[in-house]
């Protein structure tokens, strides 16, 4: 029987233009800057490897980096997730704020939860940044 696969999402409200906002988050090399519990990132190509605080690196592959939706997507490619994909998403609201969107899909269902519970305080110390900022 395979585990079920979950999709999680969490969103925040930053009041900071869209593009202010992509400019961390859009730079696959800058996410220990704005995610708690990453320590450090290489890039190289579409290959990022996370270090997290407890000095574990995790391999990823980032799948899509789009400027001009404002959207960039990964997958963790360690052996410990069997599926995962992360989506976040910057949306302009038109009125000098954005919306951060982040999901994660994955299986087993619990690493989705783990993610997107992370994902969530991370999005939550990114707007105390961009927001401390102005």
């Amino acid at each position: 029987m395979t585990p079920p696969r979950a999709s999680v999402r969490r969103q925040v409200r930053i009041a900071c233009p869209p593009d202010d906002v992509w400019a961390i988050v859009g730079n696959p090399a800058r996410i220990h800057e704005w995610f708690p519990g990453i320590e450090s990132s290489t890039v190289d190509g579409t290959t990022r490897v996370i270090i997290t605080a407890g000095g574990i690196p995790i391999p990823e592959e980032i799948v899509t980096n789009d400027p001009l939706q404002r959207r960039l997507q990964y997958r963790i490619t360690a052996p410990m997730v069997r599926e995962h994909l992360s989506t976040l998403d910057v949306l302009d609201l038109g009125d000098g704020t954005s919306l951060a969107v982040y999901g994660a899909d994955a299986n087993p269902s619990t690493m989705a939860l783990v993610i997107a519970g992370a994902a969530g305080n991370a999005l939550e110390h990114l707007r105390a940044i961009m927001e401390g900022a102005r």
